[in-house]
């Protein structure tokens, strides 16, 4: 494909007699110069619009028939014109040329060849400030709903393999340190929380760009009797934008899309370090198979988990492009500039980040298989039921927390001196530091106790874990 991007939008009256430049009319005596034509052009990466320019110019046109400002004919004509432009594409025999800028021209250039005077007369009512504007949003709209398909995969992977493994001790950790024990489902359930959170962003931030800006022309509206609330019903908007200089230079939708993606990326992230960890040889609690893992050239016992480590890095790239962005639009006036062409790529650029980031963690979450013996081994490690016997002490002999806290630090501090478990310790050793302490205290020092007594809303108990997997998936099946 030649090197082919939305270049400058404003609406201009075409003359095909101007051969040297033919997109802007009588406007210009010569043609620009070749650097100027390399940096105006935006069909290099536009041409990726071409769905949903297709699809509006479809919708205005029928609008266009419906006000009286086509024939019958000429909309039928526009209508085949297109259709065989499509296929052109998608078939791969549309040559993109630079000199006509963007993807409007080149479909609008190319629909003039076939069909003539109706090919030129699709332009009325609307320029391509309003067009990139609504094909862009159409494209935005499209990716959220890939993005969130991706997403609710994910999660219903999460969910799975958390009712799989509802009832797996881990251990639970702050500070990177050995907390509490926790469940290796529940530790899974809480990505499918922050997944969650990502879908709901993804959703607010598509009902909040659902507004059609076609019929904004270049900035000020039109002065023909267009119907934009049929261009808007005919494209699946709720409504046409209100207001036309808003709606020819807002790119908030692609901000807020980027700032999502930046969020959902970031969270992969925490998961794929965790994934890194788990699958060191330190660690040596899930193994992920040779499709998501790679050798080293020189090493040949190493099995390195290079998808998580790349889905990891991503969260850079993401959240650089939705600050590049950030930084185009903070000093644009009202309307339409020509930095705004600068839009397209980041977005381009992060969705496909994202999407390839998504589907290798649903694989990777699929795929990785957790060693339980070691799991449970180190979920008890650390006097990791340390905070289980100073509730019992609270619960059972009805000393205030802080109280149950300082005795069950000095015997932790025994049991670290004697290099044994809480559990190891003598009812006499404890009777030392607290003498109203009984046998009854051993119940809850084991790990599996620590687990079934976390029956709280959102606990780390089996039985909870299990209820809320299966919550989620029979919630993600619909």
């Amino acid at each position: 494909m030649t090197q082919l991007t939305p270049g400058n939008t404003e609406q201009h009256t075409s003359s095909s007699s101007d051969a040297a430049n033919p997109q802007w009319g009588g406007r210009f005596a010569s043609g620009p110069a070749a650097i100027m034509e390399e940096i105006n052009a935006s069909v290099g990466f536009d041409h990726i619009l071409w769905r949903q320019d297709i699809r509006g110019s479809l919708a205005h046109a029928a609008m266009l028939r419906k006000v009286g400002l086509l024939t019958e004919e000429e909309e039928n004509d526009i209508r085949r014109g297109l259709a065989d432009i499509a296929r052109d594409i998608e078939e791969g025999r549309f040559d993109f040329s630079p000199a006509l800028e963007d993807i409007h021209m080149n479909i609008e250039s190319r629909l003039s060849e076939r069909i003539g005077e109706a090919g030129k007369r699709l332009h009325t009512a609307r320029s391509r400030n309003d067009q990139i504007a609504t094909d862009f949003r159409l494209w935005v709209r499209d990716s959220i709903d890939g993005v969130l398909k991706q997403t609710e995969a994910l999660m219903a992977g999460l969910a799975t393999q958390a009712l799989r493994y509802h009832d797996v001790p881990m251990p639970g950790f702050t500070h990177l340190q050995v907390a509490q024990p926790v469940t290796f489902g529940h530790h899974l359930l809480a990505y499918v929380e922050m997944l969650s959170r990502d879908a709901s962003r993804l959703s607010d931030a598509r009902a909040r760009l659902n507004e059609c800006p076609l019929g904004s022309a270049a900035l000020a509206g039109t002065s023909f009797p267009i119907d934009r609330s049929m261009t808007a019903q005919e494209l699946g908007f709720d409504r046409p934008t209100a207001n036309s200089l808003d709606a020819v230079s807002d790119r908030d939708f692609a901000l807020e899309y980027l700032s999502v993606l930046s969020m959902e990326a970031m969270h992969l992230s925490r998961l794929s370090e965790e994934i890194v960890q788990w699958a060191s040889a330190a660690f040596n609690f899930v193994h992920l198979s040779d499709a998501f893992t790679t050798g080293s050239s020189i090493m040949p016992q190493k099995r390195n988990p290079d998808a998580a480590e790349l889905v990891r890095a991503k969260v850079g790239r993401i959240t650089g492009d939705l600050v590049g962005l950030l930084t185009v639009m903070k000093g644009l006036p009202l309307a339409y500039a020509k930095d705004t062409q600068e839009d397209k790529e980041p977005v381009f650029d992060a969705t496909t980040a994202i999407t390839l980031s998504l589907a290798a963690m649903d694989g990777m979450i699929r795929d990785l298989k957790p060693n339980k013996e070691r799991m449970r081994e180190l979920a008890g490690a650390g006097f990791s039921t340390a905070t289980d016997l100073a509730d019992w002490l609270v619960r059972e002999l009805r000393l205030p927390f802080r109280t149950a806290h300082h005795v069950t630090g000095r015997l932790v501090s025994m049991a670290e001196q004697k290099t044994c478990d809480l559990a190891d310790l003598s009812l006499e050793e404890m009777t030392s530091v607290e003498p109203n302490i009984n046998a009854s205290v051993y119940d809850v020092l084991t790990v599996d106790a620590s687990l079934a007594s976390r029956t709280s809303i959102g606990g780390t108990a089996p039985a909870n874990v299990k209820k809320q997997a299966e919550a989620w998936l029979e919630r993600l099946s619909k």
